[in-house]
């Protein structure tokens, strides 16, 4: 404990100091506080405890400016070091809620922005910062709008664009991508930069080689197609159809079940593209409902896979074509006969259609226009898509209850009401047990007279 407060003192010495040189000093030191915490649970607890100056420390030697200017060549070295020290202190999500309480994420994104100003950029300091970031974004809800106000954004997109046969590299870039895409100006944002097309070259064709990168690849995808705008980009690009052969391909390979969570990430891609009236037009163009009511049942027998069939069913009750009752076409299971059918009225004009017309308009989001722009001006709709809605279920516990019907008007009901006196009469208002005390009958003479005790009888 000494060891490590002595090691930190120094550190905060040297970040007061400018003068030159300090750049070895603070690389040794921070290597052996790096080596304590790697080697002492003690000493991290102690680091992110509460009222501990440790993490501010650290944040203050990666704002420090004259290492920079003195010309130190082996900064990028001191600051690796600097950052495998706080993916050591990142050991559980309390701590990482420490550092982002610190200010720890503005400044990992300006260190980020200084870094991608070299050509090129460290590869390894890259990794680190990108691995930082995804371990402390989900704690930060402001990480995204940080993010783009800060310029940062485009940087994870670009390393991706730039290396994508970099698997190590893009990996935590996708990671980040993921976590600002829970924003949907930020969605928006890297949707008109070419993100959506650039996922599908990672998710596809079939392979499973690399599947962690598929499996954040798909998560990343899913988040982006939450917007209304990258999911009308995607459909336009024939994506839902690729989506489906995707999903597909990997339902026949993998015959033991271990890639669950990659078939479910394409199924949360489709249903995410689903939610507007194009993407759904466009899965049952592709034979979406086929496709995925056989994958369905070919899954019930493996009780592993109730997450598949129980998302394949949400997807193909949203796209089912919806229809007034009753039908009398070959899409009903039931045929109802109703009584009186004019000929030239409404309910035969619907009847006439052919089979395969829906009678029913979707007018859900004909106003995407407007909505796109929307999504551009208003900061608050963070937290619009993260929980799924059913609205196929009604929820009302009004318009469950059947109504009931009386057979007989009340004003008929009414002769019955002298049995059921507990209905209409109120019971509180009459006196039925007197307070006055009881006669006493004497048992030997009952018809006699009755006889009341005195006060001094007993």
């Amino acid at each position: 404990s000494s060891r490590t407060m002595s090691l930190l003192s120094q550190l905060e010495k040297i970040n007061s100091d400018s003068l030159a040189g300090q750049g070895d000093n603070a690389r040794y030191v921070t290597s052996k506080i790096l080596h304590l915490v790697q080697s002492q649970e003690k000493t991290r607890k102690e680091m992110t405890s509460k009222g501990s100056t440790g993490i501010e420390v650290i944040l203050s030697t990666l704002e420090v400016k004259h290492f920079n200017l003195c010309g130190y060549v082996n900064i990028t070295c001191f600051l690796v070091f600097v950052c495998f020290l706080f993916f050591e202190l990142l050991g559980g999500g309390r701590r990482a809620s420490v550092l982002v309480a610190k200010g720890g994420t503005q400044i990992l994104l300006q260190l980020l922005l200084n870094v991608s100003k070299d050509s090129p950029p460290n590869e390894e300091l890259m990794v680190l910062l990108h691995t930082l970031l995804a371990k402390i974004g989900p704690k930060d809800k402001k990480i995204g709008m940080k993010a783009r106000i800060n310029g940062a954004l485009n940087i994870s997109l670009n390393l991706v664009k730039q290396n994508l046969q970099n698997h190590r590299l893009i990996l935590p870039c996708l990671q980040v991508l993921r976590v600002y895409s829970s924003n949907s100006v930020n969605a928006v944002s890297l949707g008109k930069n070419g993100v959506v097309e650039l996922m599908f070259k990672i998710i596809g064709p079939f392979s499973k080689k690399n599947t962690s990168l598929m499996k954040v690849a798909l998560d990343t995808l899913a988040a982006l197609l939450k917007s209304k705008t990258n999911a009308r980009r995607a459909v336009d690009r024939g994506y839902v159809h690729v989506l489906l052969t995707i999903y597909v391909d990997w339902h026949r390979h993998d015959s033991r079940h271990r890639y669950m969570l990659i078939r479910k990430g394409i199924l949360q891609c489709i249903k995410s593209a689903t939610n507007i009236k194009l993407g759904r037009k466009a899965f049952i163009d592709a034979n979406g409902m086929k496709i995925l009511y056989n994958t369905s049942q070919e899954c019930l027998a493996v009780r592993t896979l109730d997450p598949l069939v129980n998302t394949s069913s949400l997807i193909m009750r949203k796209c089912f074509p919806k229809n007034r009752l009753p039908l009398p076409t070959i899409k009903s299971a039931f045929h109802f006969q109703l009584p009186v059918i004019p000929a030239n009225g409404p309910v035969a004009q619907l009847y006439s259609l052919p089979p395969e017309v829906d009678d029913v308009v979707d007018e859900s989001d004909d106003n995407d226009d407007a909505e796109a722009e929307s999504e551009i001006e208003t900061e608050n709709e963070d937290d619009k898509d993260q929980h799924f809605k059913n609205d196929d279920i009604e929820t009302d516990i009004n318009k469950l209850k059947p109504r009931q019907e009386l057979g007989r008007p009340i004003e008929e009901l009414k002769i019955y009401e002298q049995f059921f006196l507990e209905l209409s009469e109120n019971f509180q208002e009459c006196d039925l047990v007197s307070k006055e005390p009881k006669p006493f009958r004497s048992d030997a003479n009952l018809g006699g007279p009755i006889v009341v005790p005195t006060a001094g009888e007993e």
